[in-house]
């Protein structure tokens, strides 16, 4: 199978096929594609032989992240933005966001000679907003989640006389992202699964609407975080608590869209719900595997298929990264977490006479077996052990798992009580 494939031309067929019946069409979609087109890419979409091997699966990845803003919220912006009237374009626009629809519109707004300003709740990484601001639209930081923020986004809007942006429930901005879908299909065929980030549902939707239309056939699956699942909730009738710190900021939405909600319950054939370290892992392994960046809700769709690897076995699966704005101290913890999760990075607490000397033996242990400290510090006074001895605190990296076991049994051996992460592990030796 080869590694990439792009649809083949830009410009969309003369005659669309047939679309469902809603709010959006599939012609809606193709005139967004003629709008959008010569300025936003038709990126890569990239066969992964990796994660292929480790599902069972065809894997294609589409590199939304790969777009000028970093996310595939372009599409819909620059589709709203360019059907807005010459009135309306004269006296500006407001949206609200947790980034990248910000960065989106901010970006084709000025592109456009269209002032544009930008409601963002508090929390939003600072990297989101600063790049927002670098687009050149007014940022307004305020509210506590993105329902305060759009409230007040709202009233300036109606305070300003200015057009208020929907980053989701707005026909017109489904339909531009619903381009991503047709770009995915032309290029591979032969897709029978989409696994797509559920936010407010606006990407999802677009893409729904696109790919039952082609190939009805096809499998949609959306994917909300396990801590934000407002769509699952609504769909599905549930009642599944919503809030709290994600890593996918970009898709923690509490209340979903009418017009989204009523296409997906049309459309997409399942909601799942994935854990935070699934998310973790996922970003993770978009760096380390396909040498990408991609924030949380972007690894959403990897992360579902990597929690039940059996669902999807022997499928031709599309995912979308449709965004890569991650803040970079962020990013470097999820990079930690994992390599602890992995035991590659892992935190011993070691029980050591308070002598000269026993620092440079135990070094000497860790050592030899091939692993590598990478801190160190004593711990004598906060501490049950007797007056005469200390605790040493040690992070060593070793290559995986079965490498630290090594070294914990190589420390045992010489005498030591270890506590790794606070479990003990087979206590002192004698």
């Amino acid at each position: 199978m080869p590694p990439s494939r792009k649809a083949k031309s830009a410009a969309p067929p003369a005659q669309p096929s047939p679309a469902p019946s809603g709010a959006v069409t599939l012609a809606d979609i193709e005139r967004a594609r003629m709008a959008l087109h010569g300025a936003v890419l038709n990126t890569d979409f990239d066969h992964s032989r990796t994660l292929s091997e480790m599902i069972g699966a065809q894997v294609w990845l589409k590199f939304e992240n790969l777009q000028f803003t970093s996310s595939y919220k372009e599409r819909g912006a620059l589709n709203r933005l360019s059907h807005l009237t010459p009135a309306q374009k004269q006296r500006g626009v407001i949206a609200m966001s947790a980034g990248n629809h910000a960065q989106g519109v901010a970006y084709h707004a000025k592109r456009l000679g269209i002032p544009a300003t930008i409601v963002m709740p508090e929390g939003t990484p600072t990297i989101k907003i600063e790049n927002t601001r670098h687009h050149g639209a007014d940022v307004i930081v305020t509210g506590r989640t993105l329902e305060d923020a759009a409230a007040a986004a709202r009233q300036m809007a109606a305070d300003r006389d200015l057009y208020f942006l929907h980053p989701f429930d707005d026909p017109l901005v489904i339909a531009g992202q619903g381009t991503i879908a047709l770009e995915m299909l032309e290029a591979v065929p032969e897709l029978d699964t989409l696994v797509i980030p559920i936010g407010g549902g606006g990407l999802i939707s677009g893409i729904a609407t696109a790919a039952k239309a082609i190939k009805p056939e096809i499998e949609i699956i959306g994917v909300e975080a396990q801590l934000y699942p407002s769509m699952y909730n609504r769909i599905k009738h549930a009642n599944l608590p919503i809030g709290g710190d994600t890593l996918a900021e970009g898709i923690a939405v509490k209340t979903p869209g009418e017009i989204t909600s009523a296409i997906i319950a049309k459309l997409v054939d399942d909601i799942v719900l994935v854990p935070e370290a699934a998310l973790e892992r996922a970003v993770a392994l978009l760096i380390g595997i396909e040498k990408t960046v991609v924030e949380g809700a972007g690894a959403a769709g990897l992360a579902a298929v990597l929690c039940d690897p059996g669902r999807f076995a022997g499928r031709t699966i599309g995912l979308v990264l449709c965004g890569g704005n991650i803040d970079s101290r962020l990013l470097a913890s999820v990079l930690t977490r994992e390599q602890a999760r992995e035991g590659r990075l892992s935190r011993l607490t070691i029980d050591i006479p308070d002598q000269p000397g026993q620092l440079a033996k135990v070094s000497a242990v860790i050592g030899n077996c091939g692993a590598n400290i990478i801190e160190v510090y004593h711990q004598r006074v906060f501490t049950d052990l007797p007056a005469k001895g200390t605790e040493l605190h040690l992070v060593i990296e070793t290559r995986d798992r079965t490498h630290l076991l090594q070294a914990i049994d190589n420390l045992r051996a010489a005498g030591y009580a270890i506590t790794l992460k606070g479990a003990p592990v087979g206590g002192a030796v004698r």
